[in-house]
């Protein structure tokens, strides 16, 4: 099959893609847990009462309700010290007798923004290494530039599908989500190499080929190892989202959502854009 052929389409698709996670992410933006934002977050045990009436009585502190099961209550709020978290459960001791705080940690804005800082510094540095090291192994900068532009692609809609996800379903980007990402550039990365390989193999074997004749006969030969490969991956990830804990839900969530892009985007993307740019080097 002429894959290359339906670069338009390919295109559009990504587009498609594209345009709603980019406006979330400008318009809503990302919904940060407390280690990015600061504040404190607290379990409770032995909870008789409902959890919203639990919450009412921090409510000066603009509780957020996370985790709510038989007799256990979990909340985030503004930052607050244990012992005023203690003080304010002697007021429910009526109604919660034996209430206590099993889990009780606070993060201070400035950590939290110096975590942000550090995970916006790790992504680019990732990018600009994987940027150097493909334009390296391929002895051509269009390699490594069209690579980085699929791996943006993959990353783009994984963190504008959580500003989705954040603002209509209250799901907060923590320290699992960012290590999601990272873990996802580097699949995205790595199944675009496999292609990326099998074009310069050929090249070197098809010297008086068309390039687009290369791409695509690359893309036909790694298909099949690439949905192999991703499906195994995404038949476990799936099974972890549905029967996983709470703490790795939304992780697995990340993770599946990642290899599903990262698989489309290092055919259907990572191809099509070295086609593009020698199609453009060549009329110039």
């Amino acid at each position: 099959m002429n894959w290359m052929k339906l670069l338009p389409i390919y295109f559009l698709i990504s587009a498609i893609i594209l345009v709603p996670s980019i406006y979330s992410l400008v318009r809503y933006g990302l919904k940060l847990s407390i280690e990015f934002t600061g504040g404190s977050r607290v379990t409770l045990v032995s909870v008789k009462s409902e959890p919203q009436a639990v919450l009412q009585s921090f409510k000066d502190y603009s509780p957020v309700l996370e985790i709510a099961e038989k007799e256990s209550v979990t909340m985030r709020m503004k930052e607050i010290s244990e012992e005023k978290v203690q003080e304010i459960l002697q007021t429910t001791k009526k109604y919660n007798p034996e209430i206590k705080i099993t889990s009780f940690e606070t993060i201070g804005p400035v950590l939290g923004a110096e975590t942000l800082k550090k995970t916006l510094n790790g992504l680019l540095l990732a990018s600009l290494l994987l940027l150097g090291y493909i334009s390296f192994a391929f002895k051509q900068l269009k390699y490594g530039i069209c690579a980085i532009l699929a791996m943006f692609h993959d990353t783009i809609v994984l963190i504008g599908s959580f500003s989705l996800l954040g603002h209509f379903a209250g799901i907060e980007a923590d320290l699992l989500f960012v290590t999601a990402v990272l873990t996802i550039l580097s699949f995205s990365v790595h199944d675009t190499i496999v292609v990326y390989d099998r074009i310069r193999e050929l090249s070197h074997k098809n010297k008086n080929t068309q390039f687009v004749s290369l791409v695509n006969e690359a893309v036909t030969e790694t298909m099949a190892r690439s949905l192999n490969n991703s499906l195994t991956i995404i038949f476990m990830l799936f099974a972890m989202f549905l029967l996983g804990g709470d703490t790795t839900k939304y992780f697995s969530l990340a993770l599946l959502i990642g290899t599903v892009t990262g698989t489309y985007s290092s055919t259907f993307t990572a191809a099509p854009l070295l086609v593009l740019w020698e199609n453009i080097s060549k009329k110039k």
